[in-house]
């Protein structure tokens, strides 16, 4: 069956970290505000199956789709710059290739042949990204090639594109390569031979980039993309300058300026591209022009790398937007509040406390708890922060002095937070949580039913562990409200604190479905109600 669908292919070099995501997801808003249908596929050439088991500070979040697809953080990007819901199509690594390979072999399915990278590991991955566009019936397929053009485990993916382009044709294929300019502070200019050494490297794998995003902290001379273009053998309308900004929702607007929707109509041909920017005009027009500042804190164990909680800040950032003020977080380490010294709370206008893993921590969480339900000052608990209002209540309201989640102690007396029915026996830690979106059912009357406006919800889901609808009665008579349902089993979804401005807590993970110019109704109100 012949395809309709044309492919962007994105790649990176000199170093990772330059922002192929946000370029890529860049491309991808231009080219769903002129009215094409988008999909992105994020490729990590990483041999985990998932990044589902890899630690934040190494890898960032985990972003999670709704049917429940564990995925790099690109993903979310992808989903807050397009405004598309995206499924476990978007996101392939060298460990799925790999298992599904292996499988078919154990099955005896090539028929008693030497598996090898080429042809079989690369006809996988070409499957994937075919499969991507015939189910998503797209105009576009963005593919986002994971690490840096030179690195080993990367080169199946770039023989694979580069095999698509030889069979779909130069006009279905576009390869765009983001570099770096690394500024040299000595003799305080920008340098091009990393990027040029970059495209080097990218041709030997018999690709030749159609266009070149040139990422610089500095201001970014006409010299420089000329010699790009030169030694490059890109034409010059085709090298992109992409400095650093202040948001990175200036991206699609600054690309935009530079002709990218252009180039991307005519060497695809798709015609004459014109996106429609107003929503995002007016998004960083309210980022530019904030009249008060909000001191948000964020409670986390993952304190240090700004990715680990990454749809939290952008979530965060939208609410705050959308409120025409500023959001100053002050990220802190839930850790060093255990000794007692709670004074980095004091001048806070709200607090945060994001989802995670295991007993590090938890302590300073429940007393960062403690502090906003005393003090009466708006808090919002995601996943694991929903679970330390209850603890944190059962303790200090209850008498319940033991309370505790049997994740950190598998003894306690009070199991207020248990491990979910079923899972007791499954001791394969990847791809066992509760995962994706789940129906919540709202109760009339309770805070959550005022911000959400509607009764019944659907959000992502991705934890172990569940609020123990034992001492429900128990909580709720002393003021506690379960104000959400998952009805099927009856597992409790948000929990509130009645007689507080704002205490909130979603089981479910709100940050996840958030939108730059769309905030998540709980980040929204939260902002709000820090306003107030």
């Amino acid at each position: 069956m012949p395809l309709k669908t044309k492919f962007i292919i994105v790649t990176g070099g000199v170093c990772s970290g330059l922002g192929k995501g946000i370029s890529a997801a860049s491309v991808g808003t231009l080219l769903a505000t002129s009215g094409l249908k988008v999909f992105p596929q994020k490729q990590d050439p990483y041999l985990n199956v998932d990044p589902g088991t890899m630690n934040p500070f190494q890898h960032g979040e985990v972003f999670v789709t709704d049917d429940g697809a564990e995925t790099d953080l690109d993903l979310g990007h992808y989903e807050r710059f397009i405004d598309e819901n995206l499924s476990q199509l978007s996101s392939v690594s060298t460990g799925q290739i790999y298992t599904e390979v292996l499988q078919k072999e154990r099955k005896g399915d090539f028929l008693g042949g030497t598996i090898q990278i080429i042809p079989h590991i690369t006809n996988a991955i070409k499957a994937k990204v075919l499969e991507a566009a015939r189910k998503s019936k797209a105009d576009v397929v963005i593919v986002e090639i994971g690490g840096t053009v030179g690195d080993i485990e990367g080169e199946p993916f770039l023989e694979a594109a580069r095999q698509l382009h030889s069979e779909l044709g130069d006009d279905n294929v576009m390869f765009m390569h983001v570099v770096l300019l690394p500024f040299l502070g000595a003799n305080k200019e920008l340098k091009t031979k990393p990027a040029q050494a970059s495209v080097r490297e990218l041709r030997r794998a018999g690709i030749h980039p159609d266009m070149i995003i040139a990422r610089a902290e500095h201001k970014i001379k006409k010299d420089h993309l000329r010699k790009l273009a030169l030694f490059c053998d890109v034409k010059e309308e085709a090298v992109i300058p992409a400095e650093t900004m202040d948001s990175i929702y200036q991206v699609p607007l600054s690309f935009e300026e530079h002709n990218v929707s252009k180039l991307v109509g005519r060497k695809l041909k798709l015609g004459s591209l014109k996106p429609k920017l107003a929503e995002w005009k007016k998004l960083n027009e309210r980022f530019l022009a904030p009249n008060k500042t909000l001191k948000i804190g964020l409670i986390g164990k993952y304190v240090g790398l700004d990715d680990a909680y990454l749809s939290v800040r952008e979530a965060i950032k939208s609410a705050s937007y959308f409120h025409r003020v500023h959001p100053e977080i002050s990220w802190i380490e839930s850790e060093s509040l255990e000794n007692g010294d709670l004074s980095r709370l004091e001048d806070l206008d709200g607090i945060i406390v994001p989802g995670g893993f295991g007993s590090r921590g938890i302590e300073g969480k429940i007393l960062a708890a403690n502090f906003a339900r005393t003090r009466k000052i708006p808090y919002l608990g995601l996943c694991l922060g929903s679970q330390m209002i209850v603890i944190e209540y059962a303790r200090n309201v209850l008498g319940l002095k033991k309370a505790n989640s049997t994740e950190f102690d598998l003894k306690t007396p009070d199991d207020v937070v248990h491990i979910l029915p079923g899972q007791e026996k499954i001791y394969q830690k990847g791809g066992t949580l509760r995962l994706g979106a789940y129906p919540c059912k709202i109760k009339k009357g309770t805070l959550a039913h005022r911000i959400y406006g509607t009764e019944k919800i659907s959000e992502r889901h991705r934890h172990r562990y569940e609020i123990n609808t034992k001492y429900e009665h128990r909580l709720e008579k002393a003021g506690l409200s379960f104000s959400g349902f998952y009805t099927k089993v009856r597992l409790p979804e948000i929990v509130e604190i009645k007689d507080h401005p704002f205490m909130i807590g979603s089981q479910f993970h709100p940050e996840f479905k958030s939108r730059p110019n769309r905030p998540h109704p709980l980040f929204r109100e939260f902002i709000g109600a820090c306003l107030k």
